[in-house]
């Protein structure tokens, strides 16, 4: 299937989700998350924060954890710049205000940037992913355009509800692989 396609059947099963079902998937892929990942060398992590009106996986678990138990981290969040269409990553604690853009999504109200080359991690939203890596988002090219700017060694992961599709059908090159999804059963 093209990523139209999947963009609104994945679009229509993440919106449909009961608040339970999302709250425990969440916290699995936040479990699978840590287990998975060595985060001794993680200085900063760029991380979403959930869209609500989509039902995006919630990240708060990840966030909460990362804040009590790896204090060494520095957590990011996006904040789109619509002047260059590009994610600006801005430092994202326990303590942080938010207020919500024009597009309804929550984001930081201070102006405490970090650079996209510093980031170590990028965890990614996805309506879908496939088993190569490639995801299906909004179809803005937000993500795709920050992870192009990241380091080589910066690791990209995507966390989803769902398993992976055998493959998205029109991948281009402005697509960026991910190194690995999270999903409530690991890839």
């Amino acid at each position: 299937m093209n990523k139209s396609e999947l963009r609104k059947w994945y679009l229509t099963k993440q919106k449909s989700m009961g608040a339970d079902e999302r709250l425990s998937r969440s916290r699995a892929i936040a479990d699978l998350f840590f287990s998975s990942f060595d985060l001794t060398h993680v200085t900063y992590l760029h991380c979403f924060i959930p869209i609500a009106k989509f039902n995006e996986v919630d990240t708060q678990p990840i966030f909460e954890r990362l804040w009590r138990e790896h204090s060494n981290v520095q957590t990011v969040v996006p904040r789109v710049d619509f002047q260059t269409m590009e994610i600006i990553n801005l430092t994202f604690g326990p303590e942080t205000e938010l207020a919500r853009n024009a597009w309804d999504i929550e984001e930081p109200t201070h102006e405490e940037m970090v650079e996209t080359k510093k980031l170590d991690m990028v965890l990614v939203p996805g309506l879908c992913f496939d088993r190569l890596g490639y995801r299906v988002g909004y179809g803005k090219g937000f993500y795709d355009r920050l992870l192009k700017r990241c380091r080589y060694d910066c690791v990209r992961v995507g966390l989803s509800y769902f398993e992976p599709v055998e493959r998205i059908d029109d991948v281009h090159d402005a697509d960026v692989r991910l190194d690995a999804i999270v999903k409530p059963t690991m890839m």
